[in-house]
């Protein structure tokens, strides 16, 4: 078996689903890429069982077969050649590989393509087709404030509802919660599954720039995702979602408005002083000013900044994580920021402004009790 490849177009489709290798040492052959060839057409998979991503590209070829290499050093090597024409020539008997590339030639040992576990199809499925763009907005936006707890596997995924109306994306890891609502989009039907996190991590990355559909099928089991000549296919977290909106409070009386970039700045610098372990700092609120301050008792470190803000409401005062009220207006790309609020023990919301057309966003975070000094 012998094709012939340009090595920056096989590098850099190879480097698109690199991330769904797995490091099994189980099962050795999950660290190699399956070469497939059909027809001129040359389709290359990678996967962990849990997660599989698969390319396709044309190349000169005159046979079909299959061939299992060996990822990492098929990747270091390509690295290091310049663009231009390589021949992979495969002993089928031996499933010896040699790649000859200008004056170079390598030689390293593959696996039968045959031993290589069969990537799953997704059957019975129900597809929407969202833009690239939206997408990765979703998986952007979501994706920090999800659980590492692996003791409550549905909160380790983002969760994804389907509706006629729209589609919702949620996470959450008990102390903060992020919905990400789109009007722009809708399914024929109501459905609703957890993607897991390293799925969206991988779609992410390979997502591409330009704006093109993404083909999304899934079922009870499965999400299928095609873009452009990639695919991805993940196993769905099978658990049952927390009831997310029995704990987003209704009626926040107290409003504040703020300079994103100037509440956050001021975060990370007060942070610097809080106690290490709760990272939490006060934030005191009367009429058009925000006091935020922290401590650390056993170091006697402090820190007091105070910033004009607009603000509807009675005094106030509350604790939260820094650390948490930095991710989200991190992952914020707005002007200026809402911040309600009802009592200090109940959690707050934090929303854009200017919310864009066809986008909710939604941040809510859990406060800390407030230790008392004077």
């Amino acid at each position: 078996m012998k094709f012939i490849v340009s090595t920056s177009t096989l590098l850099k489709q190879l480097q698109a689903i690199g991330g769904a290798l797995s490091s099994n040492t189980v099962l050795p052959i999950l660290e190699n890429f399956l070469f497939e060839i059909n027809e001129g057409t040359l389709t290359v998979s990678a996967t962990d069982l849990q997660t599989s991503m698969t390319t396709s590209l044309l190349v000169e070829a005159k046979e079909n077969g299959k061939i299992a290499i060996p990822s990492r050093i098929l990747l270091d090597t390509l690295k290091t050649l310049p663009e231009q024409p390589v021949t992979f020539t495969i002993d089928k008997n031996s499933f010896a590989v040699e790649i000859n590339a200008g004056d170079g030639k390598y030689k390293l040992a593959g696996e039968n393509g045959d031993d290589f576990p069969k990537i799953p199809v997704v059957e019975n499925a129900n597809s929407i087709s969202i833009t690239a763009s939206v997408l990765a907005e979703a998986i952007s936006k979501t994706l920090f404030a999800v659980s590492n707890d692996e003791l409550r596997p549905a909160m380790t995924g983002v969760f994804c509802q389907l509706s006629p109306a729209n589609i919702t994306f949620v996470a959450t890891d008990a102390h903060k919660l992020v919905r990400y609502r789109r009007s722009d989009t809708k399914a024929e039907s109501a459905s609703s599954f957890i993607l897991p996190k390293k799925a969206l991590n991988l779609l992410k990355s390979s997502l591409p720039t330009e704006d093109v559909a993404v083909q999304i099928d899934y079922n009870n089991s499965s999400a299928f995702f095609r873009f452009n000549s990639i695919s991805l296919i993940c196993r769905l977290i099978d658990e049952r979602y927390p009831d997310y909106e029995a704990v987003i409070p209704q009626n926040n009386p107290n409003k504040l408005t703020i300079d994103r970039s100037q509440f956050l700045s001021s975060l990370k610098r007060v942070v610097i002083y809080a106690n290490k372990t709760t990272h939490q700092v006060r934030l005191k609120i009367s009429g058009s000013e925000l006091n935020i301050s922290s401590e650390d008792l056993d170091f006697s470190n402090e820190a007091y900044e105070r910033l004009t803000c607009q603000y509807n409401g009675e005094d106030l005062e509350i604790g939260f994580n820094a650390r948490f009220l930095i991710e989200m207006l991190n992952n914020l790309d707005c002007s200026e920021v809402i911040l309600e609020m009802s009592t200090p023990n109940r959690a707050g919301i934090l929303f854009p402004t200017n919310q864009e057309e066809n986008e909710d966003v939604l941040m809510l975070v859990m406060p800390v009790m407030l230790n008392t000094y004077a």
